[in-house]
């Protein structure tokens, strides 16, 4: 059923997010008369208490922000790797196994996992930047969330089973996490969800500011443990931690202007790869048919070939002039027409308010590392431990780096004046989901529910994955251009989750969807 509000008038705007309590708490603000970001600060530390296998204080992420009439910029607060590479034999660090059900993927957790959080920074940098309401009453919503607790929903029971190892781990994470009929397990259906030392520290974080996660008592106990315990920070990388402003990365695409999160993350710049590469393509109408599909993974072989002839310079400065220079563009553009190729944790938010304010956000933990800062409530990342971002390999990332991603919150702006803002979770699956997504709606004329619900592929390694409502001639015309192909019998979790607002200033209506393959809703007020 979808989770979507089309074409509404609003008077103050439109949310979409990965939970109802988050997109409850963003909506609210709006209609207290507090812009977009003040918005999507609420929605952001509220998916922290509602949605902790994909947010947390601990994590980070970034968000591409358009004050109305003003350029847009990305808030870079990803991870930071440590300053020093502790000795590999002394770390906490191991494997785990997450099951989607028709695929697994291994994750790796413990202290030795944790690379440097961002998001406390994050949510200050953006609140002194660009909020207009009190910073104590946009995390007052989700302080009372999390010490009066709220109901575990089909979804969320079933993503705690997706990572179970990980949340029952060590006994302060199943003190929160665990069922109550046996803390063994995770908490089901029905039950209730509490986290009151996460209320206060959000209290806490609201009147004490930033410093006390990043160098007073939240930061000496979390250094502490890392020193005893096999971790990797130390005070010195929390009191260093920087957040980053950018400028997107901008390209045409179908009469539309696309701003992306920039390198040194890739999602972004693979996402525009693909665009350029299927700029040239004629129109499509069947967006279920055989050729829709076959230039779509097409476009995903010959980016996934591009990444990894280019792995190294996607980090660098100069990334987008290489990899979208027109010379290399045609070069792969020839690859993909004259030669077939045979070959995580993330929630996002999205809140334009009534004054064309945009704002798109995308947010990870990784999974969760098993650790809980003691007294805080706050499950730190694992993103050291994430083979999808760590590429060279564990144990090898540079010093005291911003880490790259694939998350890339996006925003569309059409030639009817209309703006989009999007963005997804789901790993390695976010540059094909934002992909899909963006074809969607260019391509295909799809207004934003549809557009966030059609089905989608996503091809890696040789296997194309084919959620259902593919005719039969695009699944034949698929097997054609890859090894092998994973035909799914749902929607599912495996294949991102876009949360989408678009608005139209001229007709004065937004239209917003949040993906029901993680559990999204949206709210037009």
């Amino acid at each position: 059923m979808s989770q979507a509000a089309t074409a509404l008038s609003g008077r103050f705007g439109g949310v979409a997010a990965g939970h109802q309590a988050t997109v409850d708490a963003a909506a609210d603000v709006l209609a207290a008369g507090g812009n977009a970001f003040d918005a999507i600060i609420a929605g952001m530390a509220t998916a922290a208490v509602a949605e902790p296998v994909l947010c947390s204080l601990g994590g980070g992420g970034f968000m591409l922000a358009r004050p109305a009439g003003e350029p847009a910029v990305i808030y870079d607060f990803f991870m930071q790797t440590p300053k020093r590479r502790p000795p590999v034999d002394a770390l906490d660090f191991y494997p785990v196994l997450a099951d989607f059900g028709t695929t697994t993927q291994e994750f790796h957790i413990g202290l030795g996992s944790m690379a440097t959080p961002g998001a406390v920074a994050g949510l200050f940098a953006i609140h002194a930047d660009l909020g207009r309401m009190p910073l104590a009453e946009l995390l007052a919503p989700a302080a009372a969330l999390a010490r009066r607790g709220l109901v575990m929903t089909d979804f969320q029971s079933y993503l705690f089973s997706v990572v179970a190892p990980i949340y029952v781990a060590r006994p302060e994470s199943r003190a929160i996490f665990g069922s109550a009929e046996d803390s063994s397990t995770l908490k089901k259906v029905g039950e209730r969800l509490r986290n009151p030392e996460l209320a206060d520290t959000l209290e806490a974080l609201a009147a004490e500011g930033p410093r006390l996660f990043y160098e007073g008592e939240l930061a000496r106990r979390l250094a502490d443990d890392c020193r005893t315990g096999g971790g990797t920070l130390t005070l010195e990388d929390l009191a260093g931690y920087r957040l980053e402003r950018r400028k997107p990365l901008g390209v045409d695409y179908r009469g539309c202007r696309l701003e992306t999160n920039p390198p040194p993350s890739t999602g972004g710049l693979l996402v525009a790869f693909a665009l350029a590469l299927m700029a040239g393509d004629p129109a499509v109408a069947d967006a279920l048919g055989r050729d829709h599909v076959a230039r779509l993974v097409s476009a995903m072989a010959v980016t996934n070939e591009a990444r990894a002839d280019h792995a190294s310079a996607l980090v660098e400065d100069t990334a987008v002039e290489r990899l979208l220079d027109p010379e290399l563009v045609a070069t792969y553009r020839h690859l993909r027409a004259n030669h077939p190729l045979a070959r995580r944790g993330t929630t996002h938010l999205s809140v334009i308010d009534v004054n064309g304010n945009a704002a798109a956000m995308t947010v990870s933990n990784g999974e969760g590392c098993g650790y809980i800062v003691p007294g805080s409530g706050i499950m730190m990342n694992n993103v050291l431990g994430e083979e999808d971002i760590n590429p060279a390999g564990f144990h090898r990332w540079p010093e005291d780096v911003r880490m790259a991603s694939m998350m890339a919150p996006t925003l569309l702006s059409d030639g009817q004046g209309r703006a989009t803002v999007l963005g997804s979770g789901g790993s390695n699956r976010i540059r094909t989901a934002i992909l899909q997504s963006v074809v969607n709606l260019t391509d295909h004329g799809m207004g934003i529910a549809e557009a966030v619900e059609h089905p989608r592929l996503h091809l890696e390694s040789g296997l194309l994955n084919m959620e259902p409502g593919f005719s039969a001639a695009a699944q034949d015309a698929a097997r054609g251009h890859v090894d092998r192909v994973q035909l799914w019998d749902g929607l599912n979790v495996f294949y991102g989750g876009v949360h989408a607002v678009r608005h139209d200033p001229e007709a004065g209506t937004f239209e917003a969807a949040g993906d029901p393959r993680r559990g999204g809703t949206a709210r037009i007020v």
